[in-house]
């Protein structure tokens, strides 16, 4: 078969690579999209030492069933389908308290750092557990199931931290998972959504998508503007995106007193905290990992159009040209946010004309 394979920091190649062999409790997926994570552009230089070559990365991804193995009960051939990015082992402390994002034997698809190597989707065939499966609803497309695992990682991280219809929250970072954080707060019924980033485009699609206000800290203090709508209190909730010091600091500031602060980014290890302010303030801190079992209340919020994932994808584009975009997205070209990679696609076609243009289409 065809992937798309990490061969050396910084070098994709297209090429042929053994077709996945599955276990008995295993499904064959036949690949039908498969996004680009920003975590697999962060790791492809190496930087992060979760994407160590040689690796064929990818764990956003839908597709159709080709082989079932004899202990993948309920599932059949054909069968459209799409997967967890973790692969549970089911049987340890955490994964029987249904806590299966913090399995002590956890491992991502399409990551190979010094405990394991685990191939992903990023080919025209991946080998997964029939335990990390989950059935499109008709109406949703491959593309559209491939945005599935970024949101159920917003829609997690909003379940950390409950808002009610009365609060005030704060987004700080509104890149994808940002934007879908907006769009699951919405959907939880939080009564004002604060959208904060430094780029006005992303602050523009955030409005569209949901958020009451939108400020560019580059212009404002943040915190200032946040206290002025909340009757000089700050916000209820506060979710941190990004993952650095800066706006780890600024969410803090932009909090109540008991607030709650989630951190969803972890773009540094290491970010400096201000205790002081998080002790005499009793600010709550939680940290949100992943997801843990929002699959299924994901894919039909999609299914009924309660959020727009459509939006954000920028680009749906064939396995082979791979490499291109990778490279387009390490550079941060304005304006790119998800590439969808389609492995048995040659020519691109715009999904909102049906039109063949330059693989390319741009959000809505």
């Amino acid at each position: 078969m065809k992937a798309l394979v990490l061969r050396e920091y910084g070098k994709f190649v297209y090429e042929d690579v053994p077709r996945p062999e599955i276990g008995d409790g295993d499904v064959l997926i036949e690949v039908k999209a498969c996004g680009i994570c920003g975590s697999d552009v962060h790791g492809m230089d190496g930087s992060t030492g979760r994407r160590k070559p040689p690796i064929i990365m990818g764990h956003e991804a839908s597709g159709i069933i080709a082989e079932v193995g004899r202990g993948a009960t309920g599932w059949e051939r054909g069968d459209r389908v799409t997967f967890d990015s973790t692969v549970y082992c089911g049987e340890c402390w955490f994964c029987r308290r249904g806590q299966i994002n913090l399995c002590d034997n956890r491992r991502v698809l399409g990551v190979s750092c010094d405990d394991y190597r685990r191939h992903g989707a990023f080919a025209e065939y991946v080998a997964v557990p029939e335990r990390i499966l989950y059935r499109l609803p008709d109406a949703t497309t491959f593309e559209q199931a491939a945005m599935v695992e970024a949101l159920s990682v917003a829609v997690h991280a909003v379940g950390r931290a409950p808002v009610s219809s009365e609060d005030t929250a704060v987004v700080l970072g509104v890149g994808m998972i940002g934007l879908l954080v907006v769009q699951a707060l919405r959907v939880a019924g939080c009564r004002r959504i604060v959208a904060v980033d430094v780029e006005p485009q992303r602050l523009e699609l955030a409005a569209k998508l949901g958020a009451d206000v939108a400020l560019d800290a580059n212009d404002c203090d943040v915190a200032k503007e946040v206290r002025e709508r909340t009757e000089g209190r700050g916000a209820d909730a506060a979710f941190e995106v990004v993952g650095i010091t800066p706006t780890v600091k600024a969410a803090v500031n932009c909090l109540r007193k008991g607030g709650t602060l989630t951190l969803v980014g972890n773009l540094s290890p290491t970010v400096e905290l201000p205790l002081q302010a998080v002790v005499t303030g009793e600010i709550a801190l939680r940290g949100s990992c992943a997801s843990c079992g929002e699959y299924p209340a994901c894919l039909d919020m999609i299914a009924k159009r309660q959020v727009n994932v459509d939006a954000l994808i920028s680009a749906i584009a064939p396995l082979q040209d791979g490499a291109a975009w990778f490279e387009r997205l390490y550079k941060k070209e304005r304006g790119l946010m998800k590439v969808i990679l389609k492995p048995w696609q040659t020519i691109a076609q715009n999904r909102t004309t049906g039109e063949e243009n330059n693989h390319e289409h741009q959000p809505s």
